[in-house]
């Protein structure tokens, strides 16, 4: 008479994925190629590393120049974040070819104005006299290649108004952020002391911080690349 434990034991088995066989442990990703993340951004990478997806980190070129070049042909900030986080994925999958690549970069727009990070706190001051006390937008694109072409694209937007900010309320947040505040358009990081300036925030908070894993999971989920 069969085993009725050792039976249903077998089956469990045969349901996991083949890696956890192998291995023993659950796996999340599945794909036999590598994900590499072609972006220098930490916030990106704290994303994509919560979410339990394993990846190497390239960074792409300096887009300084592809911008100055989209933006002369007469680009518009929203197709801007599209073209670089394209640009991006491409150039790592040019020299990476049988890794999945995902180019990523985000811009902020105000009144068709793109605001880059602030090169010092003088710099930043001025930025956040510009944005207080009114609605700007950000656009989180990102962009799969492998092989030197690209897969698929996409983008989410969200809208922030940020509350009215007298100078002694500047001058108090930059006191504390400090150099924190250069690493990111706006001269805020919304996940920590940046949340104080915001009177409404619209969209996705993955989207806000520059990677829409929403759409991102989706993507390599739909392609076979995740277990789960």
């Amino acid at each position: 008479m069969p085993n009725a434990h050792a039976s249903e034991k077998t089956k469990a088995e045969g349901d996991l994925p083949a890696d956890e066989a192998r291995t023993g442990g659950p796996k999340l990703w599945l794909a036999p190629y590598r994900l590499i993340l072609a972006s220098t951004s930490a916030t990106r990478r704290d994303l994509l590393a919560g979410a339990g997806v394993p990846f190497d980190v390239i960074s792409a070129s300096d887009e300084r120049a592809v911008e100055e070049e989209f933006l002369g042909q007469g680009g518009s900030p929203d197709d801007l974040a599209r073209r670089l986080a394209k640009a991006k994925a491409l150039e790592v999958s040019s020299r990476n070819p049988q890794a999945l690549c995902l180019g990523a970069d985000q811009t902020l727009s105000l009144g068709g104005r793109i605001l880059h990070k602030p090169a010092d706190l003088a710099t930043a001051a001025d930025h956040l006299r510009m944005l207080a006390g009114r609605r700007h937008r950000l656009v989180s694109a990102f962009s799969f290649a492998r092989g030197g072409a690209v897969l698929f694209e996409g983008d989410d937007v969200a809208e922030l108004t940020m509350r009215p900010l007298d100078e002694r309320a500047i001058r108090l947040y930059l006191a504390l952020a400090g150099a924190v505040a250069l690493l990111s358009v706006g001269a805020y990081q919304v996940e920590s002391l940046g949340v104080h300036l915001f009177e409404k925030i619209e969209g996705d908070h993955a989207t806000v911080l520059g990677l829409p894993l929403i759409p991102i999971l989706a993507w390599l989920r739909a392609q076979g690349c995740l277990a789960l």
